[in-house]
């Protein structure tokens, strides 16, 4: 495999999430079975760790989760806390077939009880997928 730039598997995963230098990203939800090589690129992009115990409000949350690690809503109302207002979660779920896949039907539960709308998915990885979460643009006055 090459590792010449943008000739990473994990290029066309980061385009998709919107990683960008100078973006505050926290990460929760880490676990050794996470793709490294996502994390990796990510870290590479941003041109610094993620924010683990934020002072100030952060751009993005990338949140890694498997259906056995509890309640998704709570997970996701969790993961608003340092979050800025026109901020979004980028749920990593378990692909299809995968253990600790995440049915949809729960996503869509949770992400309306933490008042988030799924903006859109992407395959991001071959064991992992990405699920964007955000405000609800008429949610504010």
């Amino acid at each position: 495999m090459s590792t010449a730039p943008g000739s990473s598997p994990a290029s066309s995963a980061l385009a998709a999430l919107g990683i960008a230098p100078g973006l505050a990203v926290q990460e929760l939800g880490w676990d050794p079975d996470v793709d490294e090589d996502l994390r990796s690129a990510v870290l590479d992009i941003l041109g610094e760790d993620f924010v683990y115990e934020a002072i100030e409000a952060v751009d993005m949350v990338l949140l890694w989760w498997r259906d056995e690690d509890g309640d998704l809503g709570d997970g996701l109302v969790d993961a608003l806390t340092d979050l800025t207002d026109r901020g979004h979660i980028w749920l990593l779920t378990p692909r299809i077939g995968r253990v600790g896949h995440v049915d949809p039907a729960d996503l869509s539960e949770a992400a309306l009880t933490a008042g988030l709308a799924l903006a859109n998915t992407a395959a991001v990885s071959r064991t992992w997928e990405a699920h964007k979460l955000v405000r609800p643009k008429g949610g504010r006055r």
